[in-house]
């Protein structure tokens, strides 16, 4: 289900959209597009795309189509697609019927092309790559025509169709544009419009030998598709100019507006999809999906929701100006999401077993624990209690710090949801000297009492029981990155990889109520962070969760945001 914010902000793209329809321009319509080269995952700044397309078309009852720009076979793969297809149906946005292939106009495209040629606005030039980019010239010089720049149209008509027949070897020749090589716009300065690339397409295999450069079949693509705006990152500003100089050149029926804006760039990652490329390949992460890549795979399986992607992309907002976004905003947008959805559950990371000497040998209570304390509409579980529990090793100090207002001698505290209990001893392991176990008495009174007729205490501490819990595993993720910005450090970006970035406990126990969790599920683990159910790893009696995002929300306290 498409999510729209019920009074969309205004942005400069909308203000332009609303003076068009003002001014009857596209007749009124709104028609945009989610353009994807399918050679990678989809990651965080492509949602803030998705999120920015749909949501305008769906603002002003308009169309938004999904077309896969698929020109150049190299790296292109029908897995890619279907991530694609996934994660844009994962984000909550419905295409309808118009999902489109720019490969199922590569007939169009050379029609085009041919056009430009018997018109004298492109020719074929036999340049080397290196020499073509020697010809160019600098930000400061202007760039040197082509040897073969004044080839006649029938010589140039002639080597092209060769070129398509397959005649040539790779790089033998080069379909360019003639527009200004003296142009301040490198851009302009005769662009490459085909190529000959003998590599096998997903899509139609060996059928075609050359194809066409992004900048040729992108324009005509959405004027094929009669987009009305063109909406994209600001790194094709340079190239409006080739946008519109092809679509007036072919004098196209529709010609879209193209409009650009600031990219995402996120702390703490990287959003370049060949460097994700280089992390997935160098085996430094575990696959697309790991849950520390800012891909939409990883993140779904790491357990953020859609809705809080949504909610982040939005209070972004659209600037001019591109600027790096602190990743605690899209941790405070996931965590403010899961406060809502998310059921109440106990789990121990690392337990140390806690025996209550003075509870009845044998018994067994089953305590109802509410699954959100403010919303009393989701229900409730009961958790079974018994003389030896398990609790977290910092919830108990044999020599309590100053403000520690747990478990230690002399101390008591309240099991969540249960019973005051009060420290008794403990037991050391007789090789390390780490504590083993604790020992306690509990007040039979106090089950779930609370002032004035219980008695308070300082701290509240979770548990589970140590006989019928579920053995876990538990994967706490940290920053994939320990600078925020390692794309801009001198040294390479790899040398920046946080080492504690993942972090694999085994030995965790859960509450007998998640034995039957289905992958995907969050829970807030109380007193812990919020924790999902892992996609591909879990198995029946023995869950393998990731924790989605502590509970501790820096941003807040560095926003104000209350």
């Amino acid at each position: 289900m498409l999510q729209t914010h019920p009074s969309p902000p205004s942005d400069f793209i909308r203000e332009i959209i609303e003076e068009h329809i003002k001014t009857n321009r596209f007749q009124g319509l709104v028609a945009t597009r989610f353009p994807p080269e399918p050679n990678g995952y989809l990651h965080i700044g492509h949602a803030k795309s998705v999120c920015l397309n749909f949501g305008i078309a769906a603002q002003y009852g308009g169309t938004c189509n999904l077309r896969m720009d698929d020109t150049d076979p190299s790296g292109e793969t029908r897995e890619y697609v279907d991530s694609i297809i996934r994660d844009v149906k994962w984000l909550g946005f419905d295409w309808q019927n118009r999902l489109f292939y720019a490969s199922d106009y590569y007939e169009q495209l050379y029609q085009f092309a041919v056009h430009l040629i018997e018109t004298g606005k492109a020719y074929v030039c036999s340049l080397s790559a290196e020499e073509i980019r020697e010809h160019r010239g600098t930000l400061t010089e202007p760039g040197q025509e082509s040897p073969y720049r004044n080839r006649s149209v029938e010589e140039n008509l002639d080597l092209f169709k060769r070129m398509r027949a397959g005649e040539f070897e790779d790089g033998a020749h080069v379909l360019r544009a003639r527009i200004d090589m003296g142009s301040p716009n490198i851009t302009l300065r005769d662009p490459v419009l085909y190529r000959i690339k003998r590599t096998p397409h997903y899509r139609v295999g060996m059928k075609w030998c050359i194809y066409p450069m992004y900048d040729f079949a992108h324009c005509l693509s959405d004027s094929i598709e009669k987009i009305t705006h063109s909406i994209c990152t600001l790194e094709f500003e340079n190239n409006r100019p080739l946008y519109d100089w092809l679509l007036d050149e072919l004098k196209v029926e529709y010609h879209p507006q193209q409009i650009e804006f600031a990219r995402l760039n996120l702390s703490y990652t990287v959003l370049s999809k060949r460097r994700l490329i280089e992390l997935v390949e160098g085996g430094y992460v575990n696959g697309w999906d790991d849950p520390r890549m800012p891909t939409l795979a990883g993140m779904r399986r790491r357990g953020y929701t859609p809705g809080a992607i949504q909610n982040f992309c939005e209070r972004i907002g659209v600037a001019k100006n591109d600027s790096i976004i602190d990743m605690a905003l899209l941790d405070h947008c996931v965590r403010e999401d899961l406060n809502e959805r998310a059921k109440r559950v106990m789990g121990v990371l690392r337990p140390l077993r806690l025996v209550i000497d003075n509870y009845p040998e044998g018994k067994v209570e089953a305590l109802e624990c509410p699954h959100h304390p403010q919303n009393p509409g989701m229900g409730s579980r009961e958790t079974p209690f018994s003389k030896i529990l398990y609790i977290e090793q910092d919830d108990f100090h044999e020599n309590p710090p100053k403000k520690y207002n747990r478990l230690g001698p002399g101390r008591e505290v309240r099991l969540r949801y249960g019973y005051i209990i009060k420290y008794a001893s403990m037991v050391k392991d007789e090789r390390t000297g780490e504590i083993a176990e604790v020992h306690c008495t509990y007040d039979p009174k106090t089950k779930n009492s609370s002032p004035p007729d219980g008695r308070k205490v300082e701290g509240v501490v979770h548990w589970v029981s140590a006989e019928h819990s579920l053995p876990a595993e538990v994967r706490l993720y940290e920053r994939l990155f320990n600078v925020p910005n390692p794309l801009g450090e001198k040294e390479d970006f790899l040398k920046f990889l946080n080492p504690k970035s993942l972090e694999t406990i085994s030995t965790c126990r859960v509450e007998t109520s998640l034995k039957d969790a289905t992958p995907g599920s969050r829970y807030q683990f109380e007193r812990l962070g919020y924790f999902c159910v892992d996609l591909k790893d879990s198995s029946p009696g023995r869950p393998v969760f990731n924790r989605i995002v502590t509970l501790r929300d820096s941003w807040v306290k560095v926003s104000g945001v209350k």
